[in-house]
């Protein structure tokens, strides 16, 4: 069946039944969730075989158990957040009242990258159920296995006029080059959706929201950007050096919110290599023995991002930078295994500082004072994260204060996306809009205001014709 066929079935069920209850939204919820419980490890199987190799353990806690958070959130909550809502009504207008009553918008558009297909599919879908409404999810072209068996899953669960699964092109690839069958993203962008969410680079999302504004269609763009970690003066250096670690090599760095560069006090920096190395040394032996698999550490993606990184790495020598590997196994191309690196003294116009790195390269930028951190944060777009580390209250706010970025995590990494009472989003060239929680539910509903007028007003004083009583009026209204 054409996408247009599909959406059309989706669309007219929408409007068939623009009233949907609690008990509908929550067995599809319901729904959503035993599949994920049942069928675990074959999803983790299937993203593994699509990477190459994919932690199995990384992708239970980040991807099905961080999905089911967000499930088991809505079915806690969509009950109360689906109630009309009092507002307070002018003084002049009483007893009349005012409410905000909650609507599905009807049929969402999901556009779902490749480094977290479930997750990345599964947050945005369990907001657009608990609100109602149905859902049109295109997955990516580079997770081939994946999207063919959570096709299957989703129609073993689900009728073709609630959830509707398309496989195709990776308009989300961060790279820049959506790559694929261009035709069929923008095929899907055109529908007219009544929201269209789309995660992926900053490139891509341009052209996202240029289609969809041939429809009007509202979007959610969660994009990416170099989010910074700040090391601060008074910050606990092994405990920061140890959680950047960890959030930059879950999923090898392909991760939309990992830190992209290290801002650290000038002189710093061989202590961190130092500590880093020993870090990697614990939470992957493998990487310093080759006699062991390297089940726990994920391969790149496929041939062209791990060649985009082999780049990156060219380009920052090419500018003077100095590459220090943070283990003793090397790169192996034909498995795509690219262990983690260092990298210093990269000039500002070094690509590796100009691009999202997506990948298990790490900058490291050094600062005389908190201030010069600050001003080289902001010196660049808004990032859709930030990481600062300090003891030191008066620190930490002012660079919560004197920054603008998506979210914040501080003394630790990544953990703020896990927050489903904490909208997800980011902030000018990272994104625009934000789910998660009751504020994913807000973003998939129509907030409609509406006016109840009591049988006793007095909006008779304020009708032709006018007289002195009316003038009267206007004189103690307008003052």
């Amino acid at each position: 069946m054409s996408l247009p066929l599909r959406f059309r079935q989706l669309h007219d069920h929408s409007r068939a039944e623009p009233t949907v209850s609690w008990e509908l939204r929550r067995d599809r919820l319901q729904r959503l969730r035993h599949l994920l419980i049942r069928h675990k490890h074959d999803i983790a199987t299937a993203i593994s075989q699509d990477f190459g190799n994919r932690s199995q353990h990384e992708t239970q806690f980040l991807e099905v158990f961080t999905s089911l958070q967000a499930i088991d959130h809505a079915l806690a909550h969509g009950h109360i957040w689906m109630q009309p809502q009092s507002r307070p009504t002018s003084i002049w207008y009483k007893p009349a009242r005012n409410i905000l009553l909650p609507q599905p918008l009807g049929v969402v558009g999901i556009i779902t990258p490749w480094n977290y297909p479930l997750l990345l599919t599964i947050g945005p879908l369990s907001c657009v159920l608990a609100a109602g409404n149905l859902a049109m999810v295109k997955l990516s072209e580079h997770t081939p296995t994946f999207g063919t068996l959570f096709d299957q899953l989703i129609r073993q669960s689900f009728s073709d006029d609630e959830i509707a699964i398309v496989n195709g092109d990776s308009s989300g690839d961060r790279s820049g080059d959506s790559g694929g069958n261009v035709a069929l993203a923008q095929e899907f962008c055109a529908l007219p959706f009544d929201h269209l969410v789309f995660t992926g680079s900053t490139a891509v999302g341009r052209e996202v929201m240029r289609v969809a504004s041939t429809n009007l269609t509202p979007v959610t763009l969660e994009l990416g950007g170099k989010s910074p970690a700040i090391i601060g003066p008074s910050a606990d250096f092994r405990h920061a050096v140890t959680r950047i670690i960890s959030g930059k090599l879950l999923n090898a760095g392909q991760t939309c919110i990992a830190p992209d560069y290290v801002l650290l006090p000038k002189g710093r920096e061989k202590a961190f290599i130092d500590c880093a190395r020993d870090v990697v040394a614990r939470f992957y032996p493998s990487l310093n023995d080759e006699r062991l698999a390297t089940d726990d550490y994920t391969s790149i993606v496929n041939q062209r991002h791990y060649e985009r990184l082999a780049a990156l790495c060219s380009d920052a020598q090419q500018h003077g930078a100095v590459l220090t590997p943070l283990s003793r196994r090397a790169p192996h191309a034909s498995t795509r295994l690219l262990p983690p690196l260092a990298v210093t003294q990269a000039p500002a116009d070094a690509r590796i500082m100009q691009e999202e790195i997506f990948g298990p390269l790490l900058p490291l930028v050094t600062y005389e004072k908190i201030g010069d951190a600050i001003a080289t944060v902001n010196a660049g777009p808004r990032p859709l994260a930030l990481y600062v580390f300090d003891n030191d209250s008066r620190i930490i706010d002012r660079v919560l204060q004197q920054t603008v970025s998506g979210g914040v995590t501080i003394n630790d990494t990544l953990l703020h996306i896990a927050q489903e009472d904490l909208p997800f989003g980011g902030v000018g060239a990272s994104g625009i809009g934000a789910y998660h929680g009751e504020e994913g539910f807000r973003r998939f509903s129509h907030m409609k205001p509406v006016f109840r007028q009591s049988r006793i007003n007095a909006m008779r004083l304020f009708s032709p014709p006018y007289g002195k009583a009316f003038a009267l009026l206007m004189k103690l209204l307008i003052r």
